[in-house]
């Protein structure tokens, strides 16, 4: 059974940064999508940052230039440097995965197996 947990989140004001990270545990197969999403209140559900099953990252256009996302192999960790914050980054966010079968980006919440509880950001102005 796949488990994700994710920390790093908190309270900073605009323009500070953060890091998210996903300790990830119990993989069965070779090759993983990974995804981070956010949800802000009375919102669904978006796609902010992924590694796709091709190992090339992706990001919402609201984030480019300020989100990295990256993962370490050896700790089966990703994370998530947010810089440059914004009040509109407020919302909790999840670490997702699913396993590679055929090409998968990471970016599609419906096909995401796996998800952590979260860990909630908030931006202050």
């Amino acid at each position: 059974q796949v488990q994700l947990v994710e920390s790093g989140g908190g309270s900073v004001q605009a323009g500070g940064s953060l890091r998210l990270s996903c300790a990830a545990s119990g993989y069965t197969y070779s090759s993983y999508c990974m995804g981070w999403f956010r949800q802000a209140p009375e919102k669904g559900r978006e796609a902010v940052a992924a590694i796709d099953s091709d190992g090339a990252p992706r990001y919402a256009d609201s984030v480019k230039g300020r989100f990295t996302i990256s993962q370490d192999n050896a700790k089966n960790t990703l994370y998530l440097q947010m810089n440059s914050l914004k009040p509109e980054d407020t919302a909790m966010y999840y670490c997702a995965a699913a396993p590679a079968y055929t090409y998968c980006s990471g970016e599609n919440r419906y096909e995401m197996d796996y998800w952590g509880k979260g860990t909630l950001v908030t931006i202050s102005s």
